[in-house]
């Protein structure tokens, strides 16, 4: 069983975010007992042999994570925070290395969940193989934020010779999927209780960086991927389309999703294209390249359900279509506001 801070409490008080030595004792017990920086100055100082490659390129991103409910079947905002930026950079044919992590906490929040979540950090990023080496904490007053924010950025190194854009998709290429789709949107709104349903459904929060390589070693002409997150797959498809000017026709009969997703969206009246994934990417390869990136996909965990979904084609104007099960066509359109809020 933990031990109370050596201020006394097992929340998060304001005095955890003011500068002195309640601030230091939680960082030290939470954070840096956890991520284990190299010192305690005020920046990182990174070199990799990577970077000393003629050719490469540095990658960065960032982004930030207020999913509710913060725990859920499959992941917590932890876990989603070093997934989301890794999956960010791998699709991009980046080389993850590095993290920073900032945690805005809510007044009140308890001790044990800051540790949980940041367990869960520290075994995500073991997993992918990059250090989160800098970061800070941000206290708030009760009612200012709901428990935990997190905002995550990321640094990676693309290999020479690597150029994923969606702008390099040609009519032809060949879509593939990485796994079921609509997991982590449906799954966390079972979390939530709000609609009284019950299903065994987890996320499918997971990092792809090793993933990517594998298919980059067996389809180096890979065209582009994109994680299909806020916005689901049809999202991406159509970011992807509207880039290099193509249409994608994709399979009703080919996308792979689980019974359970289905129902709940059958119920619900939802669209499982629209629903967000945290461990789903859809990718575009040369037709030639198609068979080998499939294979190396399903040699790994992330891949194992990996599958061709359709193909990229020169309709004009650049559109998304899905023929149906029925073997009629219709239009995919880009989501239109939100259908779940607060999911990543």
């Amino acid at each position: 069983m933990n031990m109370p801070l050596k201020s006394g409490s097992d929340r998060v008080t304001l005095a955890h975010g003011g500068g002195g030595k309640a601030m230091r004792d939680l960082i030290e017990r939470v954070f840096t007992s956890a991520f284990e920086p190299d010192g305690m100055e005020d920046q990182a100082r990174l070199s990799d042999a990577a970077l000393r490659e003629p050719g490469a390129r540095l990658a960065f991103t960032t982004d930030s994570f207020v999913v509710d409910p913060v725990e859920f079947p499959g992941g917590d905002i932890g876990k989603i925070a070093v997934c989301g930026t890794v999956n960010d950079l791998a699709v991009g044919g980046a080389r993850p290395l590095w993290l920073s992590a900032a945690f805005i906490i809510e007044e009140g929040t308890e001790i044990a969940l800051l540790e949980r979540v940041v367990a869960s950090m520290v075994s995500e990023a073991r997993a992918a193989g990059v250090r989160i080496v800098t970061g800070d904490t941000k206290v708030v007053g009760r009612g200012m934020a709901d428990k935990l924010f997190v905002t995550t950025s990321g640094v990676g190194v693309i290999a020479p010779g690597r150029d994923l854009a969606a702008g390099r998709i040609r009519p032809g290429d060949v879509a593939i999927v990485n796994g079921v789709l609509g997991d982590h949107g449906a799954a966390i709104l079972a979390a939530r209780g709000d609609m009284a349903l019950s299903a065994d459904i987890r996320s499918d929060c997971q990092g792809l960086g090793h993933l990517m390589e594998a298919v980059l070693t067996a389809a180096p002409n890979t065209r582009a991927a994109r994680d299909a997150t806020r916005g689901g797959l049809a999202s991406a498809l159509n970011e992807m389309a509207e880039a290099a000017s193509v249409g994608i026709e994709i399979e009703e009969t080919a996308l792979p999703l689980r019974p359970e997703v289905k129902g709940m969206c059958e119920i619900l009246g939802l669209d499982p294209l629209y629903l967000a994934n945290e461990g789903t990417l859809v990718l575009f390869v040369p037709e030639a390249e198609a068979q080998a990136a499939l294979s190396a996909m399903r040699r790994t965990p992330a891949g194992r359900d990996a599958v061709i979904i359709g193909k990229a084609t020169p309709t004009t104007p650049a559109r998304v279509t899905m023929r149906t099960l029925f073997g009629g066509a219709r239009i995919v359109d880009m989501l239109v506001g939100e259908q779940l809020p607060r999911i990543c």
